[in-house]
């Protein structure tokens, strides 16, 4: 199914790198070149493919991978330079993160618009009995990230959220010290009650796929799903548009004061382990080739 298309390639091939800093993922390397089976699954957690259309999707598959190595991954080694050099001249300002933050975007729209031709003519072979089990799929999702992030009290997802933050900078920082946990606890504060909103988008944008899907293959198909994978802010809702905009503002606070209240120790430990990431990427068999 396309939301899973585009979510595993758009997040294993672009945040992956981009989110980086902050996903801790320690064999890089590994997960690109494994790829074209890790996507596949994720898939059949909306779309029980057949044979065919498996096969179908392998081919394309590999083909995206190839063009994503080949053009896109020297970029990303740029931009981690960049994220280096922030780090070792000490620019980890708003400014910068937004600028850094704008170039991810930008690397994320070159990856959405390559595959939306895959993911249109994977919806177009589609049939009832499919979309039926992505409608199913849908709902499971919901009711499962419902019962997981809103159906507990606030505080609670306030102190889950901080946990799960503070072992996500971990890996790139080392141990934070009090100050640094303090401020993990009001970064964490201050996204307030946004699980709700977050998820009653993303039922928004399902039910909008699933209503594109109930029109049929008409003129109007392939655009439609093109701005559901290539703009899907146009669609956000009011509250998660508010939600979405404070968030990214949160997180570039965090960053610029963990980097603050970080020891020179943390400083080095973070730039060995950017440059491991650049390292992983640099020594792809696909780049060198």
């Amino acid at each position: 199914m396309p939301v899973c298309l585009t979510n595993a390639l758009r997040f294993s091939l672009v945040a992956l790198l981009c989110a980086a800093t902050l996903l801790g993922c320690s064999r890089i390397d590994l997960a690109y070149r494994n790829l074209d089976t890790l996507v596949p699954w994720s898939l059949g957690d909306y779309l029980d493919m057949n044979r065919e259309q498996k096969n179908w999707l392998d081919q394309r598959l590999q083909a995206h991978l190839a063009w994503h190595c080949t053009t896109q991954l020297p970029g990303y080694l740029d931009w981690l330079d960049r994220m280096r050099a922030m780090v070792a001249e000490d620019q980890v300002t708003d400014q910068a993160l937004q600028q850094r933050t704008a170039e991810a975007r930008e690397a994320i729209a070159r990856v959405t618009e390559a595959i939306t031709p895959s993911a249109v003519e994977l919806l177009r072979g589609m049939d009832d009995q499919q979309v039926e089990e992505m409608r199913q799929a849908f709902a499971d999702d919901i009711r499962e990230r419902q019962r997981t992030y809103v159906d507990t009290p606030l505080a609670k997802q306030i102190s889950k959220r901080a946990e799960r933050m503070e072992k996500r900078i971990k890996p790139w920082l080392g141990e934070l010290n009090a100050a640094q946990r303090l401020r993990v606890q009001t970064w964490s504060q201050a996204l307030g009650d946004q699980n709700r909103q977050w998820i009653a988008n993303r039922a928004h944008w399902q039910q909008q796929l699933l209503l594109a899907m109930q029109q049929g293959v008409t003129p109007s198909f392939e655009p439609r799903v093109a701005q559901l994978l290539q703009h899907k802010e146009s669609l956000w809702t009011q509250d998660y548009r508010k939600a979405f905009n404070n968030t990214e503002l949160q997180a570039r606070g965090l960053l610029v004061d963990l980097i603050k209240d970080s020891t020179p120790a943390q400083r080095q430990f973070l730039q060995e382990r950017l440059s491991k990431v650049r390292t992983s990427f640099s020594e792809l068999k696909c780049l060198k080739g």
